[in-house]
């Protein structure tokens, strides 16, 4: 372990890393980054903090009002048809297809040579917050902006291509804590962590190459939430000289709070922002959250809710009307569909429901969308080259507008027993990968990440609250719920073997994810105590 470098420079009072530092974690964790961090943290770690506990405010109305909609104080803004989001800069005008990953090393390079126009690398879903893992993922993100970087591994070697995609961040949410940074005895906020570490030591090498600081901004829930990303963006801005609207941002509006503020949204970060993203994992995730306690809003199996049902068409409508009308470019969202290796009819299955969902995409308007996997940046491509001959769509605006019953209303379908496994048997094999310290997860030829484990659990959690029964006539109880866990557990074990089993995680996973799911209350986020329980020490 090489020094603390907070304990190496007295200049930083109050500053403690209490992570272990590898090799080269010196050449990310310097003194003058860990200040400029430090900084943010003491300017608006208080604001975030307050914004959390309106989180919890604004849920308990919901839970007791079982309403939410468009925020009358907030008419103007949306009333007001004269403003517009700064236009984008040029790297970003046109991107019809952007893949999404980790930040591992190969990831990254394989990412950033894959044919998309661009590649956003995640710290936040896509990744386990375990430490090596966020300050490794720094280091590869500026090894790819300095060119530098490379890979030896198995006999391969890797490196960057000559034209590669443009390199977009995703820091994490602003519920998520990194624990092994303190200052003044407080963690610091892991959005402020990686959002603060990659632009200290980007920023100017992006602006040199002709690109700029770019970051995927995730799980808003309200303007002013965008409005602390603006100031931190203001004041980051300022602190290296940089001029007003050097970072560009895309939010993903995957909160139903969000898509009734995105365009608030799109006003508080008007200076700084690009685009809008169908976060749609999420998305189904919030829904379930948001209605937690109505069981009149109880949705069907899992994969029943696709992006044709009403209540997410509406939504997608939704995001791409709002964008254009400002002037912002509309994200499609990620099919969850990967290449499936030796069983051909399984594959071309695969790419047949991901074209048909990037042409569901182009039509409507959207301006390019993502792929999870290298594999389907050609199939994307053709449908947006095929339809979307222009750089973008800004001039299509779907008609009429979203209401809130086109917001909320559940779509018709069932829950079934098969439904309720598949939930389980999902929650379980991607926990026990994150407690392994890998956030994307190949499950079922689907790719996974805590979006798609949070459906499973709070899916189960309120039709157990709800008391809800399956087509078979089961009542979804915690008797069926750790029978069923029980079960999946010797799946796994069956599947995997007694050793990697026992190494594995699978039974802590099962554990957690079993008593997430029979809690009374509701856990808004399961990587919150998962973390404070595995990562946090």
């Amino acid at each position: 372990m090489t020094s603390n470098p907070a304990q190496s420079h007295p200049e930083l009072a109050g500053v403690e890393i209490k992570g272990a530092l590898q090799p080269g974690y010196d050449t990310i964790l310097t003194p003058d980054a860990l200040a400029f961090v430090a900084q943010l943290h003491r300017m608006y770690n208080p604001t975030r903090l307050a914004l959390l506990r309106a989180r919890d405010q604004r849920q308990a109305w919901i839970n007791a009002e079982g309403f939410i909609g468009f925020a009358p104080e907030y008419s103007s803004i949306r009333d007001d048809r004269s403003w517009q989001v700064r236009p984008a800069p040029a790297d970003l005008a046109d991107r019809r297809v952007e893949i999404t990953g980790p930040c591992d090393r190969k990831m990254v390079i394989n990412a950033l040579n894959s044919g998309a126009f661009c590649f956003m690398a995640c710290l936040e879903d896509a990744s386990a917050p375990t430490w090596d893992v966020m300050v490794q993922g720094q280091i590869n993100l500026r090894d790819a902006v300095a060119g530098t970087i490379s890979l030896e591994d198995k006999g391969k070697s890797y490196k960057l291509n000559d034209k590669t995609a443009v390199l977009i961040c995703r820091p994490r949410g602003w519920h998520l804590d990194e624990a092994h940074m303190i200052v003044d005895g407080e963690r610091v906020s892991g959005s402020i962590f990686d959002f603060g570490l990659y632009f200290f030591h980007n920023a100017k090498a992006l602006l040199a190459k002709g690109s700029g600081p770019y970051f995927y901004l995730p799980k808003l829930e309200h303007a002013l939430e965008a409005r602390l990303w603006n100031n931190i963006f203001i004041t980051a801005q300022s602190m290296l000289n940089l001029p007003l609207g050097t970072i560009r941002a895309t939010v993903l509006i995957e909160t139903l709070p969000g898509a009734f503020m995105a365009e608030e949204i799109l006003y508080e970060l008007r200076d700084h922002i690009t685009a809008l993203n169908c976060g749609r994992w999420d998305y189904i995730f919030s829904y379930i959250k948001t209605f937690q306690k109505d069981g009149s809003k109880l949705l069907p199996d899992r994969a029943q809710v696709t992006m044709k049902v009403p209540f997410m068409a509406a939504y997608a409508a939704h995001v791409v009307r709002v964008c254009h009308r400002r002037g912002a470019h509309a994200m499609g969202g990620m099919s969850a569909f990967i290449p499936v290796k030796d069983d051909e009819a399984a594959n071309q299955a695969a790419f047949a429901a991901v074209r048909a969902d990037k042409e569901r995409e182009a039509t409507l308007g959207h301006d390019g969308t993502w792929v999870a996997h290298p594999g389907l940046v050609s199939v994307a491509r053709e449908v947006f080259d095929r339809l979307m001959p222009t750089p973008n769509q800004l001039h299509v605006i779907p008609p009429g507008e979203a209401t809130f019953d086109d917001l909320v209303t559940p779509p018709e379908g069932t829950r079934t027993l098969a439904g309720l496994t598949n939930n389980i048997n999902v929650g379980i094999g991607y926990i026990a990968a994150w407690l392994r310290g890998q956030g994307a997860v190949p499950l079922h030829n689907l790719m996974e990440d805590a979006a798609t484990a949070e459906i499973s659990r709070t899916q189960l959690w309120q039709w157990k609250q709800a008391g809800a029964t399956l087509e078979t006539g089961e009542v979804v109880d915690a008797a069926l719920i750790t029978r069923v866990t029980e079960e999946q557990l010797g799946v796994y074990k069956a599947q995997v073997g007694d050793n990697f089993f026992s190494a594995g995680k699978y039974t802590e996973a099962a554990e957690l994810f079993r008593t997430l799911v029979l809690a009374d209350k509701l856990e808004p986020f399961l990587t919150n105590p998962a973390y404070d329980f595995y990562f946090a020490r």
